[in-house]
């Protein structure tokens, strides 16, 4: 059975272990990202949360507990200052771990740790807000003319039915004239032939 896998060893004595994370916390303190191994940032991650965490409280036995971790007067003073106050909303997971490929050397997995910069979220989701109604006008207006094209279809139609039932009227009449005309000259001649033949006897 293993036992003592309550963390990452990095293959380091503890006091070698407890500097390596030290000076990993300055760094990211100072420069609010730094390029390391993925179990390196994994290891940094919690002790770079706690940092954030006594810098929100702001009370002398949190400064004297961030500068015992950290040793450095410098980055006591910007945690406290500038780096916790872009927190105050946030009730945890300050940084994050995006990873970058393999070294070339011993193709260890690389990754970048770094403090999430400042929430800019609310303001842009007002934009995209405003984009969304400004884009939803032309809509409103391409629904309004197709309501409106039906009612005209609706008028174009019962036009053409109105001006359908007035043209048969005139249409029957000018028919039967026609007929008339075309059957009275045929009985003509039939009469006339018959004539001409009783002439003839």
């Amino acid at each position: 059975m293993r036992h003592g896998m309550n963390h990452r060893k990095l293959g380091r004595s503890p006091g070698h272990r407890k500097a390596l994370l030290r000076n990993m916390m300055n760094s990211l303190v100072r420069s609010e990202r730094v390029e390391t191994t993925v179990a390196k940032a994994k290891e940094l991650r919690p002790l770079a949360d706690r940092l954030i965490t006594l810098g929100k409280r702001n009370t002398l036995h949190a400064r004297r507990r961030v500068f015992s971790i950290l040793s450095d007067k410098a980055n006591t003073e910007k945690l406290f200052s500038g780096l916790a106050g872009r927190f105050t909303e946030r009730a945890g997971g300050y940084t994050r771990i995006v990873r970058t490929g393999y070294r070339a050397g011993d193709g260890s997995e690389m990754a970048i740790i770094e403090y999430l910069p400042p929430e800019e979220k609310k303001t842009e989701a007002k934009k995209g807000r405003k984009k969304k109604t400004s884009a939803k006008a032309p809509v409103a207006a391409k629904k309004k003319a197709a309501k409106e094209t039906p009612e005209k279809k609706e008028k174009a139609k019962t036009t053409r039915k109105t001006s359908a039932r007035k043209k048969p009227t005139g249409d029957t009449g000018t028919a039967k004239t026609g007929k008339a005309a075309k059957e009275k000259p045929a009985t003509k001649p039939r009469g006339k032939k018959k004539s001409s033949a009783k002439e003839a006897e």
